[in-house]
Formats: C-alpha cells, structure tokens, sequence
C-alpha cells in the first residue's frame, strides 16, 4: 500500500484526474502485478492524506523488481512530481469477512 498526500499547489480534482486517467495508464505496466486499486479520499482532499494505492503482486521480491524496472522507474517519477507524501507499507493481508 502506499499512502498519498497530494502538493499543495495541486488541487484535488487535478490530483484525482491524474492518477485515474494518466498515472493509472503507467501501474498497468508494471512487471508481475496482479492488481491495482487507487483509494480517494471520500471528501474534498482537506484531510491528511488524499489516497492511500493498493499495489498486489506475488511477493515483496516481485515489488521491488517491478520499481526497479524502467517503467516502475517513471511510475514512481511520476508519483513523485505530485506528491508532497509517500509511504510505502508492505502488508500481509487477513480476510476476516
């Protein structure tokens, strides 16, 4: 998971535009990932974070080769120039429902 916070001059709208429309372009390419859920604050963008991204892949190895690739490269380029946070959090899901 990667929790988001947009830049200020950034507005929410435009950071929510983005991310469905062109950066979402770019996580499909990713090498070995299985799938993607980008998670929008439910409001207008004034809270703490703005998104928190949901990237799945087989394993932890398999994360990491997949940012070390050219393309995992310009995704987290891309990511960057919009972001004034970023934290990665690699979790271990547990179904309870």
């Amino acid at each position: 998971m990667i929790i988001l916070k947009r830049k200020e001059e950034i507005t929410f709208d435009e950071f929510k535009s983005h991310w469905l429309e062109k950066h979402s372009k770019l996580v499909r390419q990713l090498p070995g990932i299985r799938k993607a859920v980008f998670n929008l604050e439910s409001a207008d963008g004034s809270g703490d974070i703005d998104a928190v991204s949901e990237l799945w892949f087989d394993s932890e190895q398999a994360f990491e080769d997949a940012y070390a690739s050219e393309i995992g490269q310009q995704v987290a380029q891309d990511s960057l120039a919009r972001v004034s946070r970023r934290e990665r959090v690699l979790v271990t899901e547990h179904v309870i429902v």
